[in-house]
């Protein structure tokens, strides 16, 4: 066990000049957007309802906030899927809220009136319309109906008794008092959250506190009680630490989705948001079976799960090494699995459900050879030792289980006989 204490072992310059680093507004919230957002890359296959229904309850057991059951709008095969899933999260009583995507217009709200009214759900309406000058160019808008048509969208939803999120698509790259008039209007139309959206991925992370913190002040203007939501692309790279960014900075809830699946590059990716939230000390979570959402998604969708992918994928926690195979090898003959877990790891595998794997290949050293084997219970003879060692440095990659049990059985040593 780790006797000295973990501030004494790792000095955190993550903290230097940040004072007590924690989110303008407590409890920060994700809302997952998988199954609508996530589904518009051109690149993934939609999941079947049975696979997107097991996605909803890895979701809600993992503590997410709500997720976004799609856009009843876009047709019939939509509200199926959407109707399939609320009808679930009434049946198990899961401890997530529903909301949906639509246009400002009554075509799209309509469908998840009528869903809500089927079910039994609250579905919270997430009516979006574009903001930026390139958008209001390019589609020949004008200001006024604009705000018209996010008034007359948003007192449909709140006619018909619904909670209103009003999303401004391309807040980032939007002119102040445009979003301030559209905010504005939808607060005071009935809306009580809103959603700033860096549709195009273009934020930086002072962006992100920037916009974030004028929209907060925009609607705490109202007087009204009003939460603010943040939904981010990655197209610089930028989705996580935006995400962070704009919770430093007062939003109440996060958008994302598992694996960063959506259009384009993607949005800022959930499980590592959860990951990071969880080392910040933002959320508490149990996170064990982030890995198995993560590779049904990647599964369900056709979207590939990097070997090298942060924290669920293949590698995350394994080292062909030498040098860094030793130092793990070294904490774990003090006994200490904390110390093992995070001498070479920025994020402890145990965290989900997974721990340090030391491999045998041409970049190790003899003390992975004898790591690989007591892992295994087998003995450490040094003829094994040396023999194992020496087909590794003649390999071009780490050795697979297979070729190194293979140079064992060479010299009698079988997994049956060691058990």
């Amino acid at each position: 066990m780790t006797t000295m204490n973990e501030s004494e072992l790792i000095h955190d310059w993550n903290l230097e000049g940040a004072g007590d680093m924690r989110p303008a507004r407590p409890g920060v919230q994700l809302n997952d957007e998988t199954l609508r957002d996530g589904l518009q890359s051109p690149s993934v296959r939609s999941p079947a309802i049975e696979d997107k229904i097991r996605i909803l309850h890895l979701l809600a057991e993992l503590g997410i906030d709500a997720l976004d059951l799609g856009l009843p709008g876009a047709g019939p095969h939509v509200v199926a899927d959407v109707t399939a899933l609320a009808e679930e999260i009434v049946r198990h009583d899961l401890p997530v809220a529903a909301n949906c995507a639509a246009r400002t217009v009554a075509a799209d709200i309509l469908p998840i009136v009528e869903i809500s009214q089927r079910t039994g759900l609250e579905i919270e309406v997430a009516c979006f319309i574009g903001s930026s000058p390139i958008r209001q160019y390019s589609e020949g808008w004008d200001m006024d109906r604009m705000l018209r048509l996010s008034e007359e969208a948003v007192e449909l939803a709140v006619r018909e008794q619904l909670p209103v999120m009003f999303v401004t698509e391309d807040t980032t790259r939007a002119a102040p008092e445009d979003i301030r008039r559209l905010y504005t209007t939808a607060v005071e139309a009935g809306a009580r959250r809103v959603c700033i959206a860096d549709t195009v991925g273009h934020s930086t992370p002072n962006g992100a506190r920037e916009v974030t913190r004028f929209i907060r002040q925009v609607v705490d203007d109202t007087g009204e009680s009003v939460a603010v939501d943040w939904h981010g692309h990655r197209d610089r790279g930028l989705g996580e630490i935006n995400a962070l960014a704009a919770a430093e900075a007062g939003a109440d809830r996060i958008h994302a989705t598992v694996l960063g699946v959506g259009e384009r590059v993607g949005n800022a990716a959930l499980d590592l948001l959860m990951v990071n939230l969880q080392l910040l000390g933002w959320r508490d979570q149990n996170l064990q079976r982030l890995p198995e959402l993560c590779e049904l998604v990647a599964r369900t969708t056709g979207v590939p799960l990097p070997d090298n992918y942060p924290v669920v994928g293949r590698d995350a926690f394994r080292t062909g090494t030498g040098v860094h195979a030793s130092a793990i090898i070294k904490a774990k003959t003090k006994g200490d699995d904390w110390l093992a877990d995070r001498i070479y790891s920025g994020v402890p595998a145990e965290m989900i459900g997974r721990r340090q794997e030391v491999e045998v290949g041409p970049m190790c050293g003899m003390s992975n050879v004898v790591c690989w084997l007591n892992d295994r219970n087998l003995p450490t003879d040094s003829d094994l030792v040396e023999a194992i060692f020496a087909r590794a440095k003649e390999a071009e990659s780490v050795l697979s289980e297979a070729e190194v049990l293979a140079v064992c059985a060479e010299h009698g040593v079988t997994m049956e006989a060691a058990g």
